[in-house]
């Protein structure tokens, strides 16, 4: 393997965390995960430019502000009702809810508190309006396969065209 650095079409594949201003661990993959720079994989806040030029074996840290990463929390996507209203299925904190607006899109909500006899879903990524912070360590980079150059073209063409 050639010692390849980080440009547009290159393959890369990498391990990360996201923690929160505090440390506290918000995601984490130790497993590699791959794609295409430049490709049409989005990735979260400026990544791709922190990463661009590096090689495999760097490690990228970064901090993300909460609007470059994936936007401000918006309170009105927040919703408190009776539980009893609410299916039993979904009568638990973490609960997964889907929700169809009037236009017939489909987002999925989380139950995020049940107090009081009340249950509170919340629209929201878990990281919006959160500080993040950033770290990378890039497992290899390399020309990608016929395969992986069709499947990251199959991912835009399935994706929808407004991100969510």
């Amino acid at each position: 393997m050639t010692d390849q650095a980080i440009r547009n079409g290159k393959l890369v594949s990498l391990v990360y965390s996201i923690c929160d201003q505090s440390g506290n661990m918000l995601e984490q993959s130790d497993l590699p995960v791959s794609y295409i720079h430049g490709g049409r994989t989005e990735l979260i806040g400026g990544m791709d430019k922190a990463m661009a030029g590096k090689r495999a074996g760097d490690s990228v840290r970064f901090a993300l502000g909460s609007e470059q990463g994936v936007g401000p929390y918006d309170p009105s996507l927040t919703f408190t009702d009776a539980i009893d209203n609410v299916p039993p299925q979904f009568r638990h904190v973490g609960a997964e809810v889907p929700m169809q607006n009037e236009a017939g899109e489909m987002k999925t909500f989380y139950v995020t508190k049940i107090e009081n006899g009340q249950l509170t879903v919340d629209g929201n990524h878990p990281f919006a309006g959160k500080e993040l912070q950033v770290r990378i360590a890039i497992q290899e980079v390399r020309d990608p396969s016929e395969q992986e150059l069709s499947q990251d073209s199959l991912a835009h063409s399935e994706r929808p065209s407004q991100p969510s």
